[in-house]
């Protein structure tokens, strides 16, 4: 899909590796302080969270993301050494798009499902209810992502990611015209979790109703932005000018596979 693009079509997405805040001195920062975070979001899903829920497998669900964060956090461990991320800076930096989705995505998510499915709500709703819940967020996500992905492609072939190619100002008024159906579709799937959550229940503590709204939120949100993190990560792999030499530098536009 890609291959017909050339390096100069992908130029602008250097900017956060130019900036430095994507470099893998930066990144291996990064996921030491996520070692952390994971911990602490662990505990706060699986332990607060879902304290009294009802929402079903949660059992299995919890094993299944202990098993994914204690391998993220060993990796996190690994690619937070300079030795191993300069060697491994791809790598690195796709396993830094997972922590990054599992983190602020997929843990807020889960703990709102877990607070929807708490004993103050299953008294007005049924397991069918928090199931059809789930599948409709889920579908909204994947189509927020294809949405997103397919906007950015043709963005990419219009060339508005060439480096000098249209001046910042009017390429950012063309975007905000464009995410209005991706911000559409992701209201869409906001509303209907705020219906569901009117329609069984008559009193909600306000602070498990901020986790409610902003979980779908933040998940909707990652998903926004993982293709062009997937894109980034493209690019790492096809050009040597998306990524550094050994002594931290970012390499030029052009540099050679070897160079």
């Amino acid at each position: 899909m890609f291959k017909k693009l050339s390096e100069e079509d992908f130029a602008v997405l250097r900017g956060s590796l130019e900036s430095g805040r994507q470099s893998p001195n930066a990144l291996g920062g990064i996921l030491i302080l996520s070692i952390f975070l994971q911990g602490l979001m662990f505990v706060l899903t699986y332990f607060v969270a879902a304290d009294s829920t009802f929402y079903p497998n949660q059992t299995i669900i919890f094993i299944l993301h202990l098993v994914i964060t204690i391998i993220f956090i060993l990796l996190a461990i690994i690619f937070a050494i300079p030795s191993v991320y300069m060697k491994y800076q791809k790598t690195q930096y796709f396993l830094s798009i997972l922590i990054s989705q599992n983190l602020f995505g997929v843990y807020f998510y889960i703990a709102a499902l877990f607070l929807i499915g708490s004993e103050f709500l299953v008294e007005h709703q049924n397991i069918e209810s928090l199931m059809t819940l789930t599948y409709v967020t889920l579908i909204i996500g994947v189509l927020i992502f294809i949405v997103t992905f397919i906007r950015f492609y043709k963005l990419l072939q219009k060339g508005e990611y060439s480096k000098g190619s249209k001046k910042d100002s009017l390429r950012g008024r063309f975007e905000t015209k464009s995410y209005l159906p991706i911000a559409i579709i992701g209201g869409l799937g906001i509303v209907y979790v705020i219906q569901h959550i009117a329609r069984n229940t008559y009193s909600i503590d306000i602070n498990a109703m901020t986790i409610i709204i902003i979980g779908p939120l933040l998940f909707y949100t990652m998903l926004f932005v993982l293709p062009e993190q997937l894109v980034i990560l493209y690019c790492k792999r096809r050009f040597e000018s998306f990524n550094y030499d050994q002594h931290g530098n970012l390499k030029p536009l052009g540099t050679r596979k070897g160079a």
